[in-house]
């Protein structure tokens, strides 16, 4: 998957989000270009949590992804493995359970969750289809999966204009914005790696989730990803 093709090790990549941690939130909006507040609107809409459900946000970072779940009355736990991530998330939301957890070895017992969700973190799993698997064990029958995560563009002349945006300008404007503007060149390329559309698909339905489906955002250069338990 993207992480081996990139040989990095968990340690490397964690260090990494502990340094961009500052200036993440920050740096995430100018890159996207704003559009990553719609795909969190987009992400709480395909979680659709009732009042009351319990919901893992996995990746959670700093807690802006966690944040609107608890306003529509879940019950939400921000899980992350960046220590320094959990800690800008705690200082600014400080009512949010944070806590640490690798994502393929998740703190939680089995069926606990009416929903998990991760965004923009399963390329950064060490072992995708292993978290998972994780995911679904920590999920309650019938519950669901959502994953929004960077993907393909559909169409050919804007797949061409995306890449040559991530790969040229994208670290060219996080050196501007970002407190550790070289992790961008890594996620720039981890981004590249991932698998299509289809491809996670695959990956979602190996690790025993239910009728995976997608719809994508952006055209294509995000797809938010659905299953059930």
């Amino acid at each position: 998957m993207a992480r081996a093709a990139l040989d990095k090790q968990p340690s490397d990549v964690r260090r990494m989000f502990d340094a961009v941690a500052k200036r993440y939130d920050l740096t995430n909006d100018v890159l996207s270009f704003g559009q990553d507040r719609r795909w969190r609107r987009e992400v709480l809409q395909a979680v659709d949590p009732a009042y009351g459900d319990k919901v893992l946000d996995l990746a959670a970072g700093t807690g802006t992804s966690s944040q609107p779940f608890a306003d529509a009355g879940a019950t939400v736990v921000p899980c992350d493995f960046s220590i320094g991530m959990l800690q800008v998330g705690k200082r600014s939301l400080p009512h949010l359970p944070f806590t640490a957890g690798d994502a393929t070895r998740l703190p939680f017992p089995d069926d606990t969750f009416d929903a998990v969700t991760i965004s923009f973190g399963l390329r950064n799993v060490v072992d995708p289809l292993a978290g998972l698997a994780e995911m679904r064990r920590v999920t309650r029958p019938g519950g669901r999966l959502v994953v929004c995560e960077f993907s393909h563009p559909t169409w050919g002349p804007w797949r061409t204009v995306y890449l040559e945006y991530l790969m040229r300008a994208l670290p060219a404007i996080a050196r501007t914005v970002s407190s550790a503007p070289d992790a961008y060149v890594y996620l720039a390329e981890s981004i590249r790696a991932w698998p299509d559309q289809e491809g996670l698909a695959a990956l979602v339905r190996s690790a025993g989730w239910q009728a995976p489906q997608w719809r994508n955002l952006s055209g294509g250069i995000v797809a938010l990803h659905r299953a059930t338990a």
